[in-house]
């Protein structure tokens, strides 16, 4: 190979490797998922809700209390709080974001891709004012505008303050409110998986 060659190809292979790191997205796969599948156990009716809307109320028991599907989805993904960004990372010696809701939703026996552009294509399309705790949020970041690369868990709504937990590149597993001009302007949708 010329000198010219291997310069050129070696110009390419760091372009390659700073793109693949540039954004949230993973392409790593769990051996144990079927691909296109979203498991969920039994919905029951929310008690609180009228009897046209579904939402994330299955009980589950753990101790003396019950508690839904969205918060024990939601309490073990802020136990990530803090940890560091680490692309294709499902653990707590780092994780991306994909990774940190594909895990949340693991705990609940709910399967979803591992890819956040392909959890974009599971669950329902909703309206942002229709959202609830643990809807998904899907961004598209950076220089990738023109595709999904980025996914946060809603942890809490009050009023027109949304507030998601999820992980950057720059901080870590952090909860950011939509509301700041960076997150709203990168805002593509909302899905409702649950």
């Amino acid at each position: 190979m010329n000198p010219l060659n291997l310069k050129i190809t070696r110009v390419l292979l760091i372009l390659l490797v700073i793109t693949s790191l540039s954004n949230c997205k993973s392409s790593k796969r769990s051996k144990a998922r079927k691909p296109n599948k979203i498991v969920t156990k039994k919905r029951e009716k929310s008690p609180s809700s009228d009897n046209n809307t579904t939402v994330a109320t299955i009980p589950v028991e753990k101790g003396t209390s019950t508690k839904y599907k969205a918060d024990f989805i939601i309490d073990y993904a802020k136990q990530f709080e803090g940890v560091r960004y680490k692309w294709g990372g499902t653990t707590k010696s780092g994780v991306d974001c994909s990774g940190l809701v594909y895990e949340s939703f693991k705990t609940q026996d709910i399967l979803l891709p591992r890819i956040s552009r392909d959890m974009a294509k599971k669950g329902a399309r909703i309206k942002l004012s229709k959202a609830l705790k643990g809807d998904l949020l899907f961004f598209k970041t950076g220089n990738r505008r023109n595709s999904i690369n980025h996914v946060g868990l809603i942890v809490d709504i009050k009023g027109n303050d949304i507030k998601f937990i999820h992980a950057t590149t720059s901080k870590g597993v952090i909860i950011s409110g939509l509301n700041e001009t960076y997150w709203l302007k990168a805002f593509h949708e909302v899905r409702r998986i649950l």
